[in-house]
């Protein structure tokens, strides 16, 4: 249900008809959930995957760290673009095809990312395969809110944001392996096969989910007002930058965590990959909670107790720093409470934000996605610049990330008014 508001501060979008039941059988269900995850996790396996093959691949092509490094920004702004454009385009003219379009682009140009003679050519090419790759994030969601309604629609978030913790782990562990057998090019090869499977995928499992009657009417122009009348809308964007920053933390983690616990505290490779596999444990638990308590818990409760977990891992890793120094055990602990809680702030909010603009739900997924990955792509590089013989910029900056996050929800957002709560 959409929040009460006061018109100057929290406008709603037009109201259409309640969308009539179109809850599938569970065998379709199966078969959907099955490819909507895959739309999901094509995007971060496509953006970890060579990581493992940067430095040969800037020998083949003659090209510096830095020129290396941009092809998966190139793919990163591509996600963003292609979320902010896609979805509000989807409620306008239905999902399906846009689905079909988007994976045959991935598909093409993964095929161009792996015949590229240059870097120039890659990363135009890597930022095109991630506008296509957005399709399958922005429009997955905007099919559960479609398809899906009350207590479940929780439940297949929650599933989803699993999904992105997994693929971010089991990408370089792929993209190791068919390095260890073949070049950086076999990579893209391997996003191809994934992409012609994906497109399969769509045609045999995702009927059109936005019937005509639903869509939005007065061509795309209305269906980009729709996204300006959400940026209006206070509790929305409470919950679209709750997660945003939540975001920015967990990015930084990423980023900056194999340079605290490898150079730091000196442990090896494989010791890293166990420490990163223990805290994503730890936010698959916190989905599996979720998807267990969501449906006899408020979705705001569970909101704001996650980004008090995590904002209590980020304080207390900087304040440890702060006393007792540099310890593995203080850190890896806190890393530990950090992503559990972003573990439930992410399906909490991503179910809570959708439910609150059920009248456009692809303009709405096209916010939720585009702005936690492009103040996550904003975050990560901090680390860096701040310097990396210390975890302490990699802490402050994590803290202040969820600092602000709760100041959106709380200034926002407003938990304690119920919106989006499931009937």
């Amino acid at each position: 249900m959409v929040a009460p508001a006061t018109p100057t501060h929290s406008p709603t979008p037009p109201q259409l008809p309640p969308p009539p039941s179109r809850i599938p059988s569970p065998a379709t269900a199966r078969g959907l959930i099955i490819v909507l995850g895959a739309l999901t996790a094509v995007a971060p396996l496509a953006t970890d995957m060579y990581v493992p093959g940067f430095p040969a691949l800037g020998r083949a092509m003659h090209a510096s760290s830095s020129a290396v490094q941009l092809t998966m920004t190139a793919f990163l702004a591509g996600l963003v673009v292609g979320q902010l454009i896609i979805g509000p385009i989807s409620d306008g003219i239905g999902r399906r095809r846009l689905l079909i379009g988007g994976a045959t682009g991935f598909t093409l140009f993964s095929v161009a990312c792996a015949i590229a003679p240059n870097i120039a050519v890659l990363t135009g090419a890597r930022f095109l395969q991630g506008v296509t790759g957005g399709a399958g994030m922005v429009l997955a969601r905007a099919v559960l809110t479609d398809r899906f309604h009350g207590v479940e629609l929780p439940r297949y978030f929650a599933l989803l944001s699993q999904i992105m913790g997994i693929a971010p782990i089991a990408a370089p562990i792929i993209g190791g392996a068919v390095l260890s057998i073949s070049t950086w090019r076999a990579v893209f090869a391997v996003l191809t096969a994934m992409g012609i499977a994906l497109l399969l995928g769509v045609l045999r499992k995702v009927p059109e989910s936005l019937p005509p009657e639903r869509r939005q009417r007065n061509g795309l122009a209305s269906t980009f007002r729709a996204m300006g009348t959400l940026l209006r809308h206070r509790a929305f964007m409470g919950y679209v930058l709750a997660l945003g920053f939540a975001s920015a933390a967990l990015f930084t983690y990423i980023a900056g965590s194999s340079f605290v616990f490898e150079d730091i505290h000196g442990v090896s490779a494989s010791t890293y990959s166990l420490i990163f596999a223990t805290n994503a444990v730890g936010m698959l638990i916190a989905g599996a909670v979720f998807s267990r308590l969501s449906p006899h818990m408020r979705l705001n409760t569970l909101l704001t107790a996650g980004v008090a977990i995590a904002l209590v891992g980020t304080a207390a890793q900087v304040a440890l720093r702060l006393t007792l120094g540099e310890t593995l055990a203080s850190t890896w602990i806190t890393l530990f409470i950090t992503v559990a809680g972003i573990g439930l702030i992410l399906p909490a909010s991503m179910s809570i934000g959708q439910a609150v603009t059920r009248q456009a739900p692809g303009a709405a997924s096209a916010l939720l996605g585009g702005l936690q990955f492009l103040l996550g792509a904003l975050a990560s590089p901090l680390v860096g610049l701040f310097g990396t013989s210390s975890s302490l910029p990699m802490a402050a900056i994590m803290l202040i990330a969820m600092a602000a996050a709760l100041l959106a929800l709380f200034g926002l957002a407003r938990p304690w008014e119920g919106s989006g709560e499931p009937k």
